[in-house]
């Protein structure tokens, strides 16, 4: 990595480049960000979550839809850091989901870990390939594609 910084985006971060607000934040802090090209996205999952009151009561899980929600607001946030303050504001809209399988669930205590690296990008639009995992064991993989709106 010959002396290559590595960023780091928290909370307060990265409310002011997604427009996304409480409770569809799904991303707590961003770590290992290197351009537009990787990052890490963090999520603590608590029961204190409003999906957990329906999904499920007696055996609270995460909903696979949330965490690839998560993968996208990694991808995204790293997308509009990276164009810099000129991005801020703008809207992050999905294109696509591919490859998509879930191998294990979250619960409430666990920590995910997005990891997702470009895979391409034409204009506005941006490709990753994600990866979720929880005390390092892959819980879920995905393509994500999204669209950076222009104001």
């Amino acid at each position: 990595m010959s002396g290559e910084t590595l960023n780091a985006l928290q909370i307060n971060d990265i409310l002011r480049l997604l427009p996304h607000r409480y409770p569809f934040v799904m991303v707590d802090r961003l770590i290992d960000m290197r351009a537009d090209e990787h990052a890490i996205g963090i999520k603590n999952v608590t029961i204190n979550e409003p999906q957990f009151m329906g999904h499920f009561p007696d055996n609270p899980v995460m909903p696979g839809v949330l965490v690839i929600e998560g993968m996208a607001q990694t991808a995204g946030t790293l997308c509009l850091w990276h164009l810099g303050a000129g991005a801020r504001g703008r809207k992050v809209y999905f294109l696509t989901i591919d490859k998509a399988k879930f191998r294990k669930p979250a619960i409430p205590g666990d920590t995910i870990e997005y990891h997702v690296d470009k895979i391409a990008n034409r204009r506005n639009m941006w490709w990753y390939r994600a990866k979720a995992l929880v005390n390092g064991v892959v819980i879920a993989e995905a393509e994500v594609g999204a669209m950076i709106a222009e104001d």
